[in-house]
């Protein structure tokens, strides 16, 4: 099976919640001819959106597919666990954060599993591709508060003093566990790596109404239950150095129990060499230049799935390029 196993390249898939724009198009997606679309699934197994192949002897399979006839042969052994529930284990995504997304939280994998049939929780992380002067994100609490005085707060439309704020740009990241309160503000791009899943529990939405002319559902009972009132006041981290050889460097972004983030800068002719031994997958994204993995041309902004029991791959800068790695832990 590992000689037939190549890098996958997908079609993405595009979601138009009422907070997204068109910005997208920046990043060299096809959208339709009108309205807003607030994100592109990029990798995606999930029964709310599944990505196909473009490439190679697997084109025109979708993942889910793809998954079921390959196994840990795509996934990896780390990912047993995802396997024995019938789970891709990731799922990648751009967001165009056109308007400030509802403050939200996502639960752990033990709760969505009671509350949410075969679910998974969401632990993710973003990675700000554009962020407009004076942008922000929400995460966790601003100062110590318990669930009884988060409630009264929610009922009461004054939760703006509960919440902490922090300014971002380009470039910057941010870890956000399951059980983070959180919201991503207008005027970011950003880059998503998240555990497979799509429960979102909405506690505040900002007045708005949905296409329906309805305001969106709250989810108030749930995310009380599942948020991290000791998350307070957290602050962005910076990278993690963990090596810089023959042009290539490398820097450590997020680390979960699901997944492990690192950003690679390659200078232009240099080339990472890696190996998929079958203990995971690998998905590279391109936020910046032109790289080939083994013989496929990847630009800015594009990921790739490498399979788990794919063998050596190379990656190799046309110019001088900045990349996403992301693989499970």
């Amino acid at each position: 099976m590992t000689n037939e196993l190549y890098p996958l390249l997908f079609e993405p898939v595009l979601k138009d919640y009422i907070w997204g724009g068109r910005n997208l198009e920046k990043l060299g997606r096809q959208l339709p001819q009108e309205g807003v679309i607030a994100e592109s699934w990029e990798i995606a197994g999930h029964e709310d959106g599944t990505t196909r192949v473009v490439n190679g002897r697997f084109q025109g399979k979708l993942l889910t597919e793809l998954h079921e006839e390959l196994g840990l042969d795509l996934i990896g052994s780390r990912s047993a666990w995802a396997q024995e529930r019938g789970k891709f284990p990731l799922l990648i995504k751009l967001l165009d954060a056109n308007r400030p997304l509802s403050v939200q939280v996502h639960p752990q994998d033990d709760y969505a599993l009671a509350h949410e049939g075969n679910e998974l929780g969401k632990t993710e992380m973003w990675v700000v591709l554009h962020a407009e002067p004076d942008a922000e994100v929400i995460l966790g609490v601003s100062h110590r508060i318990n669930k009884e005085e988060f409630r009264v707060a929610i009922n009461n439309n004054q939760l703006n003093p509960h919440l902490n704020r922090i300014p971002v740009k380009t470039g910057d990241h941010i870890c956000v566990p399951a059980g983070s309160l959180h919201a991503i503000m207008g005027g970011l791009l950003i880059a998503e790596i998240q555990q497979n899943s799509n429960t979102t529990y909405r506690v505040y939405d900002w007045g708005r109404v949905g296409a329906d002319g309805q305001p969106r559902p709250l989810h108030i009972d749930k995310a009380l239950d599942v948020i991290n009132f000791q998350q307070i006041a957290p602050q962005l981290c910076p990278p993690t150095f963990i090596a810089s050889e023959n042009g290539v460097s490398r820097s450590l972004l997020c680390k979960t129990d699901y997944f492990v983030t690192e950003r690679v800068e390659i200078a232009a002719g240099t080339t990472f060499q890696g190996n998929c031994t079958g203990e995971t997958l690998e998905i590279w994204g391109v936020t910046e230049g032109t790289v080939t993995v083994n013989d496929l041309a990847l630009s800015a902004v594009r990921f790739v799935l490498l399979p788990a029991a794919m063998g050596e791959f190379l990656v190799t800068a046309v110019s001088p390029a900045t990349l996403l790695r992301s693989y499970v832990a």
